[in-house]
């Protein structure tokens, strides 16, 4: 079990080890990404908008001055950006510690990604299943290596629509939302299995942020309005994923989320995630499509 009030004081030293966060140009991403590197791993931040990325790991090396952190372009809705992204890091490193899939967009208008895939669908899941996958023999051949991809409690609203993946049939954002959310996990779970499968010591965990004020709210009113009354900091937000990257109470295929009210706030702990999230079948046939989909296979 999880231990009851953690902070990031007691994350330990991660000297030596590489960590990915996609997303790390604000919100709990940056946090994650700000943490790891004050407690001295080589974070690699991976953001779509080098002109906001840039900044902020300038502000992340003002406050620790020893901290190794670069920052590399990456654009989850479009395979191609996920593919150069790729190519870049292995130009550069032959280990990789940490894969931390946090970005993601939320209830946008409707829109399709670079290879005609619905926006969150195709950056939320699509977007990080090809990112592991291209990594994964980097990862795997990591002693003690971890991926963890963050979900949400929209998991709980959200169904698999194998006859509409890409909502062209008539767009609900928060449906599509919760879709992808749920996604995270199945993928999350069916990549333990695997990794368990072959043998592997690599751990495949998903966290989330429970209700958590960052600029992923932007098209969501009614949620930007109640934050004055139930968002936490993003730092709190990040603690989940935190907890889920480097504790060593932590097993594969585990779910991290707040310890408060409904898990909106408060402390990590290991939570549970619903039914759907475990149909092995559905996440079976997610996983084939996701695979046709991306054209990424994965080698475990």
């Amino acid at each position: 079990m999880s231990k009851q009030n953690w902070t990031a004081e007691q994350l330990g030293d991660q000297t030596g080890r590489i960590a990915v966060v996609t997303g790390s140009n604000s919100g709990i991403g940056f946090e994650t990404a700000r943490i790891l590197a004050a407690k001295g791993a080589t974070v690699v931040m991976a953001c779509r908008n080098l002109e906001k990325a840039n900044p902020k790991a300038d502000e992340i090396r003002r406050a620790h001055p020893e901290a190794d952190v670069e920052v590399m372009e990456l654009d989850l809705s479009d395979l191609e950006s996920v593919q150069r992204f790729t190519d870049a890091f292995r130009a550069r490193h032959s280990r990789l510690d940490l894969l931390i899939n946090n970005a993601g967009i939320m209830v946008p208008p409707y829109g399709k990604t670079a290879q005609g895939f619905e926006t969150q669908f195709g950056v939320n899941h699509l977007g990080h299943f090809a990112l592991t996958g291209s990594l994964l023999d980097l990862v795997v051949q990591t002693p003690g290596s971890r991926i963890v991809t963050v979900s949400s409690v929209a998991h709980q609203l959200g169904a698999i629509h194998f006859s509409d993946l890409n909502w062209e049939k008539g767009y609900k954002a928060q449906a599509a939302y919760g879709q992808s959310k749920l996604a995270n996990l199945l993928f999350t779970y069916e990549l333990q299995r695997r990794l368990a499968a072959a043998g592997k010591d690599t751990l495949a965990v998903a966290a989330h942020p429970g209700w958590t004020e960052t600029n992923l709210q932007e098209h969501a009113k009614a949620v930007k309005f109640m934050n004055r009354f139930l968002g936490q900091e993003p730092l709190m937000g990040a603690l989940p994923t935190l907890y889920a990257a480097t504790e060593s109470d932590v097993n594969g295929a585990e779910y991290y989320g707040p310890s408060g009210f409904m898990e909106m706030n408060g402390p990590p702990k290991r939570v549970k995630s619903n039914r759907r999230s475990h149909d092995q079948n559905v996440a079976e046939r997610l996983w084939n499509i996701s695979e046709n989909l991306t054209g990424v296979r994965f080698q475990i």
